[in-house]
Parts: structure tokens; C-alpha cells; sequence
């Protein structure tokens, strides 16, 4: 059975970093369009940056230069590096990988917070 792990969530204080990885488990074909989303409560899941194969990548407006996504294709895991966290960055962030059809992880939960 496919699916895909989070692991890199915790608490950190504002202005901190963290970074989270996401692995595609239990396929060996090539995992096409990787990325990561949020959703803080009461609001809806939002894109956060997504990357293809190629290494394509897209950012929220408001995760550009604050982020980095990356992936290692040999491995089927992709990498959201995240830095100058504020307080709205608080939310359980969602692993996405197109393995054939949508595949979604649990999430990890991200709490920037003093």
C-alpha cells in the first residue's frame, strides 16, 4: 500500500527554523508531483510549495524566501526547509505526492509559538 510520512513538526519560537521530510513508502515507481500544504484551524488547506520531478518549483507568496523545497527522486522524498517563522505559519502541514492518483499523509503538526 502507498503512502507517504511526515516527520519535522514540533514547536519552535518565532524567527526559528525547521525542516520537515516527507517519504513516499511502499512503491517503486518514479512519485511525479510532490509538495507540501497547511491548514491552520478554521481556515482551508493552502498550497504551500510544490515541486515536479524535474525540480519545478512553485511558492505561496507568503513562504517565498522563506522557504526552500527540495526532493531526492532516488528516494521519493521531498523536503520543506522553513525559516523566520511567525506565528501564522501555525498549522498541521500536509504531505501531497501524485503516485498515480492523490496521496496524502496524516500531516505534522508546526507551532511557532514564544
Amino acid at each position: 500500500q502507498v503512502q507517504v510520512v511526515e516527520s519535522g513538526g514540533g514547536l519552535v519560537q518565532p524567527g526559528g527554523s525547521l525542516r520537515l521530510s516527507c517519504v513516499a513508502d511502499g512503491t517503486r515507481v518514479r512519485v511525479g508531483r510532490m509538495a507540501w500544504y497547511r491548514q491552520a484551524p478554521g481556515k482551508q488547506r493552502e498550497l504551500v510549495a510544490d515541486i515536479f520531478p524535474s525540480g519545478t518549483t512553485t511558492y505561496a507568496d507568503s513562504m517565498k524566501g522563506r522557504s526552500t523545497i527540495s526532493r531526492d527522486n532516488a528516494r521519493n522524498t521531498v523536503y520543506l526547509e522553513m525559516n523566520s517563522l511567525k506565528p501564522e505559519d501555525t498549522a498541521v502541514y500536509y504531505c501531497y505526492a501524485r503516485i498515480f492518483s492523490d496521496v496524502w499523509g496524516q500531516g505534522t503538526q508546526v507551532t511557532v509559538s514564544s
